[in-house]
């Protein structure tokens, strides 16, 4: 048996216990919903129970019955949701929020930095990858090689990881920027050039 006959197996065994809680939150009886449907009570008995396979038709009926949408009887996987709903996380006492899911390749955050204590001399790194920063809000200090430039919200940096850098708050407020990282040092197409 194939891993998905299995898979639809346990959807389908699922939808029978689904069916019984269904009828009994409603308080409703085999009679009673055989009535609403049309569908026999030894059918529905023999659906609830897991000795009949459901079909489309019945499947159909019955959430029409219930007002419920069709995923919720069968116990359909959630789809790909269009919003995402990223888990952030803490490092060094700045928030990042991933906004892309997939592990590997070009991944895009949004970092919040709060008010640091003046840092003299960071300490930069290097590192695989190519970075891309956009300030949202805030002013960003960005030491990069020799160059140690102040970013204000709309400015954009973008420089290859291999090259010592830090980034820190060089403001009195939070300070937010959108990040993309290539771990492997990939660039960023830009399909679109600003007219001259």
């Amino acid at each position: 048996m194939s891993e998905d006959d299995q898979d639809l197996g346990e959807v389908l065994h699922a939808v029978g216990p689904r069916l019984r809680a269904l009828r009994r939150q409603r308080n409703a009886t085999l009679t009673g919903l055989s009535e609403t449907t049309g569908i026999s009570v030894s059918t529905l008995s023999r659906l609830e129970s897991g000795q009949r396979k459901p079909t489309l038709e019945l499947l159909l009926t019955l959430a029409r019955a219930y007002q419920v949408p069709l995923d919720e009887l069968v116990g359909a996987p959630p789809t790909g949701d269009p919003r995402l709903h990223p888990k952030p996380f803490v490092r060094h006492g700045r928030t990042y929020l991933p906004l892309t899911r997939r592990p590997g390749g070009l991944r895009a955050y949004k970092i919040i930095l709060p008010p640091e204590q003046h840092v003299e001399a960071p300490e930069l790194r290097v590192h695989e990858g190519y970075e891309w920063m956009y300030l949202l809000s805030g002013r960003l200090r960005l030491l990069l090689g020799d160059h140690d430039v102040i970013l204000r919200p709309g400015e954009v940096a973008e420089f290859d990881t291999h090259v010592p850098h830090w980034f820190g708050n060089a403001g009195d407020e939070i300070c937010e920027l959108l990040a993309l990282f290539g771990p492997q040092g990939e660039r960023f197409h830009v399909r679109a050039q600003p007219a001259s």
